[in-house]
Protein backbone atom coordinates (compact mmCIF):
# COMPACT_ATOMS: atom_id res chain seq x y z
CA UNK A 1 0.00 0.00 0.00
CA UNK A 2 1.36 3.42 -0.96
CA UNK A 3 2.15 6.03 1.68
CA UNK A 4 -0.45 8.46 0.35
CA UNK A 5 -3.26 5.87 0.33
CA UNK A 6 -2.36 4.73 3.84
CA UNK A 7 -2.49 8.30 5.16
CA UNK A 8 -5.82 8.96 3.41
CA UNK A 9 -7.37 5.82 4.92
CA UNK A 10 -6.13 6.86 8.35
CA UNK A 11 -7.71 10.30 7.90
CA UNK A 12 -11.01 8.74 6.81
CA UNK A 13 -11.05 6.42 9.82
CA UNK A 14 -10.31 9.37 12.09
CA UNK A 15 -13.17 11.30 10.47
CA UNK A 16 -15.64 8.47 11.14
CA UNK A 17 -14.48 8.24 14.76
CA UNK A 18 -14.78 12.01 15.15
CA UNK A 19 -18.32 11.98 13.80
CA UNK A 20 -19.26 9.21 16.24
CA UNK A 21 -17.91 11.19 19.20
CA UNK A 22 -19.63 14.34 17.96
CA UNK A 23 -22.94 12.45 17.67
CA UNK A 24 -22.69 11.57 21.37
CA UNK A 25 -22.05 15.22 22.25
CA UNK A 26 -24.95 16.36 20.05
CA UNK A 27 -27.38 13.91 21.66
CA UNK A 28 -26.28 14.84 25.18
CA UNK A 29 -26.38 18.61 24.53
CA UNK A 30 -29.78 18.56 22.81
CA UNK A 31 -31.33 16.48 25.58
CA UNK A 32 -30.03 18.93 28.17
CA UNK A 33 -32.02 21.77 26.63
CA UNK A 34 -34.31 23.31 29.27
CA UNK A 35 -38.03 22.69 28.97
CA UNK A 36 -40.13 19.66 28.14
CA UNK A 37 -41.76 19.12 24.74
CA UNK A 38 -44.74 17.23 26.15
CA UNK A 39 -45.44 20.00 28.65
CA UNK A 40 -45.03 22.65 25.97
CA UNK A 41 -47.43 20.98 23.52
CA UNK A 42 -50.19 20.54 26.12
CA UNK A 43 -49.72 23.76 28.06
CA UNK A 44 -49.35 24.44 31.75
CA UNK A 45 -52.83 23.11 32.53
CA UNK A 46 -52.09 19.60 31.29
CA UNK A 47 -52.57 16.69 33.66
CA UNK A 48 -49.54 14.56 34.58
CA UNK A 49 -51.17 11.53 32.94
CA UNK A 50 -51.51 13.33 29.58
CA UNK A 51 -47.91 14.56 29.74
CA UNK A 52 -46.67 11.08 30.58
CA UNK A 53 -48.74 9.58 27.74
CA UNK A 54 -47.07 11.87 25.18
CA UNK A 55 -43.62 11.17 26.61
CA UNK A 56 -44.31 7.44 26.38
CA UNK A 57 -45.62 7.76 22.80
CA UNK A 58 -42.48 9.65 21.75
CA UNK A 59 -40.15 7.30 23.59
CA UNK A 60 -38.95 10.03 25.95
CA UNK A 61 -39.59 7.75 28.94
CA UNK A 62 -36.77 5.42 27.84
CA UNK A 63 -33.22 5.68 29.25
CA UNK A 64 -30.98 8.17 27.37
CA UNK A 65 -28.51 5.45 26.34
CA UNK A 66 -31.26 3.38 24.70
CA UNK A 67 -32.65 6.44 22.92
CA UNK A 68 -29.17 7.38 21.66
CA UNK A 69 -28.49 3.98 20.10
CA UNK A 70 -31.97 3.93 18.55
CA UNK A 71 -31.30 7.34 17.02
CA UNK A 72 -27.80 6.32 15.84
CA UNK A 73 -29.07 3.09 14.28
CA UNK A 74 -31.79 5.00 12.44
CA UNK A 75 -29.33 7.67 11.25
CA UNK A 76 -26.99 5.00 9.84
CA UNK A 77 -29.93 3.70 7.79
CA UNK A 78 -30.93 7.17 6.63
CA UNK A 79 -33.86 7.42 9.05
CA UNK A 80 -33.57 10.61 11.12
CA UNK A 81 -36.81 9.93 12.96
CA UNK A 82 -40.10 11.82 13.06
CA UNK A 83 -40.67 15.41 14.04
CA UNK A 84 -42.29 15.94 17.43
CA UNK A 85 -43.90 19.19 16.29
CA UNK A 86 -45.65 17.52 13.34
CA UNK A 87 -47.01 14.57 15.35
CA UNK A 88 -50.77 14.25 15.90
CA UNK A 89 -51.49 14.38 19.63
CA UNK A 90 -55.23 14.82 19.33
CA UNK A 91 -55.92 11.60 21.23
CA UNK A 92 -54.20 13.01 24.29
CA UNK A 93 -56.55 15.98 24.43
CA UNK A 94 -59.77 14.03 23.93
CA UNK A 95 -60.01 13.94 20.09
CA UNK A 96 -59.49 11.29 17.47
CA UNK A 97 -55.87 10.81 16.47
CA UNK A 98 -54.68 9.41 13.21
CA UNK A 99 -51.20 8.91 14.60
CA UNK A 100 -49.60 10.65 11.62
CA UNK A 101 -46.06 11.93 11.94
CA UNK A 102 -43.84 13.95 9.63
CA UNK A 103 -40.44 12.55 8.73
CA UNK A 104 -37.49 14.71 9.76
CA UNK A 105 -35.79 13.92 6.44
CA UNK A 106 -38.85 15.23 4.58
CA UNK A 107 -38.61 18.54 6.43
CA UNK A 108 -34.85 18.88 6.08
CA UNK A 109 -34.45 17.91 2.40
CA UNK A 110 -35.73 21.17 0.79
CA UNK A 111 -34.03 23.25 3.49
CA UNK A 112 -30.74 21.43 2.91
CA UNK A 113 -30.79 22.18 -0.82
CA UNK A 114 -31.61 25.84 -0.09
CA UNK A 115 -28.59 26.06 2.20
CA UNK A 116 -26.40 24.32 -0.40
CA UNK A 117 -27.60 26.79 -3.03
CA UNK A 118 -26.70 29.71 -0.77
CA UNK A 119 -23.29 28.18 0.00
CA UNK A 120 -22.69 27.51 -3.70
CA UNK A 121 -23.50 31.07 -4.76
CA UNK A 122 -21.28 32.41 -1.98
CA UNK A 123 -18.41 30.13 -3.00
CA UNK A 124 -18.68 31.20 -6.66
CA UNK A 125 -18.33 34.82 -5.54
CA UNK A 126 -15.92 34.50 -2.62
CA UNK A 127 -13.29 32.04 -3.90
CA UNK A 128 -12.28 33.84 -7.15
CA UNK A 129 -12.60 37.23 -5.44
CA UNK A 130 -10.37 36.18 -2.53
CA UNK A 131 -7.72 34.52 -4.69
CA UNK A 132 -7.51 37.50 -7.06
CA UNK A 133 -7.29 39.91 -4.11
CA UNK A 134 -4.55 37.76 -2.55
CA UNK A 135 -2.56 37.67 -5.80
CA UNK A 136 -2.84 41.43 -6.29
CA UNK A 137 -1.96 42.09 -2.64
CA UNK A 138 1.16 39.91 -3.02
CA UNK A 139 2.05 41.57 -6.31
CA UNK A 140 1.71 45.08 -4.85
CA UNK A 141 2.68 44.24 -1.27
CA UNK A 142 3.22 47.14 1.14
CA UNK A 143 1.47 49.45 -1.31
CA UNK A 144 -1.65 51.51 -0.61
CA UNK A 145 -3.73 48.82 -2.31
CA UNK A 146 -2.24 46.10 -0.09
CA UNK A 147 -2.85 48.09 3.09
CA UNK A 148 -6.41 49.00 2.07
CA UNK A 149 -7.19 45.36 1.21
CA UNK A 150 -5.88 44.15 4.57
CA UNK A 151 -7.85 46.78 6.47
CA UNK A 152 -11.03 45.99 4.53
CA UNK A 153 -10.81 42.22 4.97
CA UNK A 154 -9.83 42.41 8.65
CA UNK A 155 -12.70 44.80 9.31
CA UNK A 156 -15.18 42.46 7.63
CA UNK A 157 -14.00 39.37 9.46
CA UNK A 158 -13.98 41.24 12.78
CA UNK A 159 -17.62 42.28 12.42
CA UNK A 160 -20.46 39.95 13.47
CA UNK A 161 -22.48 38.45 10.65
CA UNK A 162 -25.70 40.15 11.73
CA UNK A 163 -23.97 43.55 11.72
CA UNK A 164 -22.67 43.05 8.17
CA UNK A 165 -26.10 41.79 7.12
CA UNK A 166 -27.88 44.88 8.42
CA UNK A 167 -25.29 47.19 6.85
CA UNK A 168 -25.84 45.54 3.47
CA UNK A 169 -29.61 45.70 3.92
CA UNK A 170 -29.32 49.41 4.69
CA UNK A 171 -27.22 50.26 1.62
CA UNK A 172 -28.46 47.71 -0.93
CA UNK A 173 -32.11 47.28 0.02
CA UNK A 174 -33.26 50.43 1.87
CA UNK A 175 -31.25 53.43 0.68
CA UNK A 176 -30.70 51.85 -2.74
CA UNK A 177 -33.42 49.25 -3.43
CA UNK A 178 -31.33 47.07 -5.71
CA UNK A 179 -31.83 43.75 -3.90
CA UNK A 180 -34.67 42.36 -1.76
CA UNK A 181 -34.06 42.46 1.99
CA UNK A 182 -35.94 39.20 2.66
CA UNK A 183 -35.03 35.92 1.00
CA UNK A 184 -38.49 34.39 0.75
CA UNK A 185 -37.50 31.37 -1.32
CA UNK A 186 -40.19 28.86 -2.26
CA UNK A 187 -40.37 25.69 -4.34
CA UNK A 188 -40.95 26.21 -8.05
CA UNK A 189 -39.26 29.64 -8.06
CA UNK A 190 -37.30 30.44 -11.21
CA UNK A 191 -33.51 30.34 -11.08
CA UNK A 192 -33.12 34.06 -11.79
CA UNK A 193 -35.52 35.12 -9.05
CA UNK A 194 -33.99 32.64 -6.60
CA UNK A 195 -30.53 33.99 -7.37
CA UNK A 196 -31.70 37.58 -6.87
CA UNK A 197 -33.19 36.78 -3.46
CA UNK A 198 -30.05 34.87 -2.45
CA UNK A 199 -27.50 37.54 -3.43
CA UNK A 200 -27.74 39.66 -0.26
CA UNK A 201 -27.11 36.78 2.21
CA UNK A 202 -24.44 35.47 -0.18
CA UNK A 203 -22.67 38.85 -0.16
CA UNK A 204 -22.83 38.88 3.65
CA UNK A 205 -21.16 35.47 3.85
CA UNK A 206 -18.63 36.55 1.21
CA UNK A 207 -17.49 39.41 3.43
CA UNK A 208 -17.10 36.99 6.32
CA UNK A 209 -14.98 34.35 4.54
CA UNK A 210 -12.95 36.53 2.16
CA UNK A 211 -10.35 37.61 4.73
CA UNK A 212 -9.08 34.10 5.53
CA UNK A 213 -8.73 33.03 1.91
CA UNK A 214 -7.26 36.33 0.73
CA UNK A 215 -4.65 36.54 3.49
CA UNK A 216 -3.61 32.90 3.08
CA UNK A 217 -3.20 33.38 -0.68
CA UNK A 218 -1.14 36.51 -0.10
CA UNK A 219 1.07 34.91 2.57
CA UNK A 220 1.64 31.69 0.61
CA UNK A 221 2.70 33.57 -2.53
CA UNK A 222 4.96 36.03 -0.67
CA UNK A 223 6.71 33.11 1.05
CA UNK A 224 7.59 31.66 -2.36
CA UNK A 225 8.75 34.89 -3.98
CA UNK A 226 12.21 34.55 -2.40
CA UNK A 227 12.71 31.03 -3.79
CA UNK A 228 15.59 30.46 -6.24
CA UNK A 229 13.33 29.31 -9.08
CA UNK A 230 11.29 32.52 -8.72
CA UNK A 231 14.49 34.55 -8.94
CA UNK A 232 15.44 32.57 -12.06
CA UNK A 233 12.05 33.34 -13.62
CA UNK A 234 12.57 37.03 -12.92
CA UNK A 235 16.05 36.95 -14.44
CA UNK A 236 14.51 35.51 -17.60
CA UNK A 237 12.55 38.74 -17.93
CA UNK A 238 9.08 37.42 -17.09
CA UNK A 239 6.56 39.99 -15.87
CA UNK A 240 5.75 40.00 -12.11
CA UNK A 241 2.16 38.87 -12.77
CA UNK A 242 3.35 35.97 -14.95
CA UNK A 243 5.88 34.96 -12.31
CA UNK A 244 3.19 34.82 -9.64
CA UNK A 245 0.45 33.14 -11.69
CA UNK A 246 2.62 30.62 -13.62
CA UNK A 247 5.33 29.83 -11.04
CA UNK A 248 4.40 30.88 -7.50
CA UNK A 249 0.66 30.14 -7.42
CA UNK A 250 0.84 26.43 -8.45
CA UNK A 251 3.32 25.76 -5.63
CA UNK A 252 1.17 27.65 -3.13
CA UNK A 253 -1.98 25.64 -3.84
CA UNK A 254 -1.76 23.32 -0.82
CA UNK A 255 -2.34 25.95 1.91
CA UNK A 256 -4.78 27.85 -0.33
CA UNK A 257 -6.87 24.73 -0.99
CA UNK A 258 -6.83 23.97 2.73
CA UNK A 259 -8.15 27.37 3.76
CA UNK A 260 -10.74 27.38 0.94
CA UNK A 261 -12.09 23.99 2.07
CA UNK A 262 -12.27 25.17 5.69
CA UNK A 263 -14.18 28.28 4.67
CA UNK A 264 -16.55 26.23 2.52
CA UNK A 265 -17.25 24.18 5.64
CA UNK A 266 -18.11 27.41 7.41
CA UNK A 267 -20.49 28.37 4.61
CA UNK A 268 -22.58 25.29 5.40
CA UNK A 269 -22.27 25.26 9.20
CA UNK A 270 -22.09 28.98 9.93
CA UNK A 271 -25.15 30.17 8.04
CA UNK A 272 -27.49 30.14 11.03
CA UNK A 273 -27.27 33.86 11.86
CA UNK A 274 -27.40 34.97 8.22
CA UNK A 275 -30.41 32.76 7.45
CA UNK A 276 -32.26 34.11 10.49
CA UNK A 277 -31.56 37.74 9.56
CA UNK A 278 -32.75 37.31 5.98
CA UNK A 279 -35.49 34.77 6.88
CA UNK A 280 -33.82 32.41 4.42
CA UNK A 281 -35.53 28.98 4.46
CA UNK A 282 -32.43 26.89 5.02
CA UNK A 283 -31.24 24.44 7.65
CA UNK A 284 -30.07 27.26 9.91
CA UNK A 285 -33.54 28.81 10.06
CA UNK A 286 -35.11 25.37 10.62
CA UNK A 287 -32.59 24.69 13.40
CA UNK A 288 -33.47 27.90 15.26
CA UNK A 289 -37.22 27.32 14.89
CA UNK A 290 -36.88 23.74 16.14
CA UNK A 291 -34.85 24.80 19.19
CA UNK A 292 -37.63 27.25 20.13
CA UNK A 293 -40.27 24.52 20.25
CA UNK A 294 -37.94 21.78 21.58
CA UNK A 295 -38.39 19.57 18.51
CA UNK A 296 -35.55 17.26 19.55
CA UNK A 297 -35.33 14.99 16.45
CA UNK A 298 -35.10 17.95 14.07
CA UNK A 299 -32.49 19.72 16.23
CA UNK A 300 -30.39 16.54 16.44
CA UNK A 301 -30.63 15.98 12.68
CA UNK A 302 -29.60 19.58 11.89
CA UNK A 303 -26.62 19.36 14.25
CA UNK A 304 -25.57 16.02 12.77
CA UNK A 305 -25.73 17.42 9.23
CA UNK A 306 -23.67 20.47 10.26
CA UNK A 307 -21.09 18.25 11.98
CA UNK A 308 -20.94 15.79 9.08
CA UNK A 309 -20.48 18.57 6.51
CA UNK A 310 -17.76 20.24 8.56
CA UNK A 311 -15.85 16.99 9.13
CA UNK A 312 -16.21 15.96 5.47
CA UNK A 313 -14.86 19.27 4.15
CA UNK A 314 -12.04 19.23 6.71
CA UNK A 315 -11.13 15.73 5.52
CA UNK A 316 -11.28 16.97 1.93
CA UNK A 317 -8.88 19.80 2.77
CA UNK A 318 -6.56 17.39 4.53
CA UNK A 319 -6.59 14.88 1.68
CA UNK A 320 -6.07 17.59 -0.97
CA UNK A 321 -3.07 18.87 1.01
CA UNK A 322 -1.65 15.34 1.13
CA UNK A 323 -2.17 14.75 -2.59
CA UNK A 324 -0.62 18.11 -3.49
CA UNK A 325 2.50 17.33 -1.43
CA UNK A 326 5.16 16.03 -3.87
CA UNK A 327 7.25 14.60 -1.01
CA UNK A 328 4.40 12.20 -0.20
CA UNK A 329 3.45 11.48 -3.82
CA UNK A 330 7.07 10.71 -4.74
CA UNK A 331 8.80 9.32 -1.64
CA UNK A 332 12.50 8.59 -1.92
Amino acid sequence: MSTVLKIILQRLALGVLTLFVVSILIFAAVNMLPGDFAQAILGQGATPDAVEAIRRDLGLDQPPVARYFQWLAGALQGDLGNSFAQANFASFVGADSGGNTASVATQIAPRFWNTMFLAGVTALIAVPFSVVLGILAALYRNSVFDKFTNIFTLSSISSPEFFLAYILILFLAVLNPWLPSLSNIYQGMGFGERLEKTLLPALTLTLVVTAHMMRMTRAAIINLLASPYIEMARLKGLSPMRVIVRHALPNALAPIINVIALNLAYLITGVVVVEVVFVYPGIGQLFVDSVKIRDIPVVQACCLIFAGAYILLNLTADIMSIISNPRLRHPK
